[in-house]
C-alpha cells in the first residue's frame, strides 16, 4: 500500500514525466519485437492508458475532455477490432484517424497545461519532450493511413510494398525534427501534404514552446519586484 501510495505521488508530481517515459518504453519494445499485430495493439492499449491517466491531471474546458476521450474510446474499440483479427482496410484507417486525433489531443492539452500559468516546474520541461512525441506519433498514424489508402504513397529503396510501423515513426521523427535522416520519401499529393505540415509543425513548436520554456526560466530568476511588474504588465 505504502509503495502505491508513493507511485501516485510521484505520478501527481511528474505526470507529463511518466508520459514520457513510458512512449520511449513503447518504442524500444516496438524495436525489439516482430511488429505483430496483435503486440501492436497491445503497446497502443498501454499508450491509451496513459492517455487516459493523463486525462486526469491536466485542467480542460469539459467539452474538450469529452472530446478527447471520445477519441480515446473510439481508438481502443477499433483497435480491439484489429487485435482480435479484422483485416479489413478501413477499420484500419478508422482506427489510426482516431488514434491520430487522441494523440493530437493530448498534445494539445499538454500545451495548454504548458502555457496556463508564467512559472516553470519541472513537470512542464517534460511535458515539452512528451508533446513532442505525442505530435509525431500522431503523424505516423496519419502517414499509415496514407499508406493503406494508396499503397504507393511512399517510396523506400531498400523496402518494396507496405512500409514498417517503425518505418513511419522514423520518418516522421526526421521530418519534425528537421534532421531529414529518413530514407523514406513521401510520393503521393497527401503525403507530401501531411510531410509539409509537420516540417511546419515542427519548427513552430521550437519556435513557441522552446521560447516560452526560455521566458518562463527568465521570470523565475527575475528580483521580487520586477518579478511583479512584469505580471502586472501582462493580460
Amino acid at each position: 500500500m505504502k509503495a502505491f501510495v508513493d507511485f501516485w505521488k510521484d505520478f501527481r508530481a511528474l505526470p507529463s514525466a511518466w508520459l514520457l517515459a513510458i512512449q520511449l518504453l513503447i518504442l524500444i519494445l516496438t524495436a525489439l519485437t516482430n511488429h505483430s499485430l496483435p503486440y501492436r495493439a497491445l503497446l497502443w492499449l498501454l499508450g491509451v492508458m496513459v492517455l487516459l491517466l493523463i486525462a486526469k491531471v491536466i485542467r480542460q474546458t469539459p467539452v474538450f475532455t469529452i472530446l478527447g476521450l471520445s477519441f480515446v474510446g473510439c481508438a481502443v474499440i477499433f483497435s480491439g477490432f484489429i487485435f482480435m483479427g479484422a483485416t479489413d482496410p478501413t477499420i484500419q484507417i478508422i482506427a489510426h484517424c482516431f488514434e491520430a486525433l487522441a494523440y493530437f489531443c493530448a498534445a494539445f492539452g499538454l500545451l495548454r497545461y504548458m502555457f496556463s500559468d508564467r512559472y516553470l516546474t519541472k513537470d512542464e520541461l517534460f511535458a515539452a519532450g512528451a508533446v513532442f512525441t505525442l505530435i509525431a506519433w500522431g503523424f505516423a498514424f496519419l502517414y499509415s493511413v496514407c499508406q493503406l489508402i494508396d499503397p504507393h504513397s511512399f517510396l523506400n529503396p531498400n523496402q518494396v510494398g507496405e512500409q514498417s510501423w517503425l518505418d513511419l515513426l522514423f520518418l516522421s521523427f526526421s521530418l519534425q525534427s528537421a534532421t531529414g535522416l529518413s530514407d523514406l520519401m513521401p510520393m503521393q499529393p497527401a503525403a507530401r501534404i501531411l510531410a509539409m505540415l509537420q516540417m511546419f509543425c515542427g519548427v513552430m513548436y521550437l519556435a513557441l514552446v522552446v521560447s516560452r520554456l526560455i521566458a518562463l526560466q527568465y521570470i523565475a530568476y527575475l528580483p521580487d519586484h520586477n518579478r511583479k511588474q512584469s505580471d502586472d504588465h501582462k493580460p
